[in-house]
């Protein structure tokens, strides 16, 4: 890690921080979950790094990104991550997104068609018309989350890092210096993205005219996407397909970490260019 490029770009009006590993090989932009940021994927980075050049990217209120007091819309996270591979002259990068960051790597795909050759959604937050939350379940959701935010930015790292090992039992102890930083860095106004209107999923996914793999795992350990969501979703789009990792909740490649990497090892050396 010692070596790669730690940069700032303007995108979409804004500062948005970015790591590469760099190097001649296919470009693989990867987007995180809300509250974490780029360091987070560093595991996974360190295990794909030497097939693609990887671009981790900090979302607008999170890490040494800009937080501005509002925009944060999945359009809005879509049209940064626009800028950033307009900015750095990536040629139709692949894509792996988790949470928040698939659901924008979903949402790019589908309304900047032309832009990346196959995108990776780890657990969007995907629920069904009849579970989607009202405006006001979405706000109540977003300020207790806000408040969880505040709270942490009260701990030390020693006291963050403790806390993360006691709630996420089977996580490596190799995730938890990335998710120190990025609680310690997020910025309260990113959680208005849990409260401001995005598009649903279905009205765009059938748009995604590039290779997708939908990785889903247990909801009944905490994944968020059902098995019947996965498969309206596949049966929206042909070119979507599912991969369903057992033995993990909402932060897959954390909770079964060689599984994932075998999977979207596999799906990136057929799709990926």
């Amino acid at each position: 890690m010692s070596d790669w490029l730690s940069g700032d770009v303007i995108a979409n009006g804004i500062k948005i921080h970015y790591l590469r590993t760099g190097g001649a090989k296919p470009p693989l932009v990867l987007a995180h979950g809300l509250t974490d940021n780029s360091l987070c994927w560093t595991p996974l980075v360190q295990r794909l790094e030497q097939a693609y050049d990887c671009i981790m990217v900090d979302a607008r209120g999170h890490g040494q990104s800009d937080a501005p007091d509002a925009g944060y819309t999945g359009a809005d996270h879509a049209a940064d991550y626009v800028g950033v591979i307009a900015a750095l002259h990536l040629s139709k990068p692949a894509m792996i997104g988790h949470s928040m960051g698939a659901a924008t790597s979903a949402y790019l795909a589908a309304h900047y068609p032309d832009l990346v050759s196959a995108i990776v959604l780890e657990d969007p937050p995907w629920r069904s018309q009849a579970e989607k939350a009202t405006p006001e379940q979405a706000t109540a959701f977003a300020e207790a989350w806000r408040a969880r935010v505040m709270a942490q930015h009260g701990l030390t790292r020693a006291e963050l890092i403790e806390e993360g090992r006691k709630d996420r039992p089977a996580w490596s102890a190799a995730e938890f210096e990335g998710w120190a930083t990025a609680k310690q860095q997020v910025s309260p106004n990113a959680l208005n993205y849990a409260s401001e209107l995005s598009k649903p999923w279905w009205e765009f996914v059938a748009k995604i005219n590039c290779p997708a793999l939908l990785v889903t795992a247990d909801v009944a350990l905490g994944a968020v996407v059902s098995p019947a969501t996965a498969r309206s979703a596949v049966a929206l789009n042909p070119n979507i397909r599912m991969a369903h990792i057992a033995g993990a909740g909402h932060n897959i490649r954390r909770e079964q970490f060689e599984p994932y990497v075998r999977t979207v090892r596999e799906f990136l050396a057929e799709v990926a260019r």
